[in-house]
């Protein structure tokens, strides 16, 4: 998949402690050697050595003082240990996605796309993945509701649902007069494992649970 920058692949929100609305970008800064045609996988660390010290100096600054921080701090060396033995922005984002889902005691599968066999048309791709993981609700973005193609999902009995961030809490998400189930529930719905591709979105577009 082409490499997208100011999307999130290369970058993270930190949200304040005292104020979770109050945001500020975690980049990892990327040189891309092919071009606006580079793949997420040939993406380049500019400087791993200063792009390293910086990261860690946000982190500290945002998370030291959360009661989680000892537990989260004494896990990253492994992934400040990859800025100095490889040169891939990839790497690292999938390391760092790794040991979050671990401190998370996630259960599941991570599965590279690229690994997957699926179709080279936008639409069907995604339903192509989205089955491969089991899955059998997609839920979209409000972006991606604008282009996407549903024959494909129906094709392969999976339903799509607009998604949308919940006013009030996690428990449903309403769109117009329609309800999509939290992800929890959809996971419960969907046994297997879930789909990932090192950073595999563009901004806008969705992603199969």
């Amino acid at each position: 998949m082409q490499f997208t920058r100011r999307d999130y692949q290369h970058r993270a929100r930190l949200a304040a402690l005292d104020d979770p609305t109050r945001r500020q970008w975690l980049t990892i800064p990327t040189h891309l050697p092919g071009g606006r045609q580079t793949t997420i996988r040939d993406a380049l660390i500019v400087d791993p050595a200063r792009s390293r010290r910086r990261i860690a100096q946000m982190l500290s600054q945002h998370y030291s003082a959360s009661p989680h921080w000892p537990a989260l701090h004494g896990r990253l060396d492994t992934v400040f240990d990859l800025f100095t033995t490889t040169d891939k922005t990839a790497d690292v984002a999938e390391a760092s996605t790794r040991l979050l889902l671990d401190l998370l005691d996630w259960t599941g599968a991570v599965l590279h796309s690229s690994q997957l066999p699926a179709r080279n048309d936008r639409s069907q791709r995604l339903a192509d993945l989205a089955a491969a993981t089991g899955a059998r609700t997609y839920l979209c973005g409000t972006g991606g509701m604008r282009y996407l193609d549903t024959a494909p999902f129906a094709a392969q009995n999976i339903t799509v649902l607009p998604f949308t961030t919940p006013p009030h809490g996690p428990a449903a998400r309403r769109v117009g007069d329609q309800r999509s189930p939290s992800p929890d529930a959809l996971r419960a719905q969907a046994p297997g494992p879930h789909s990932a591709d090192r950073g595999n979105s563009s901004s806008g577009s969705p992603e199969p649970l």
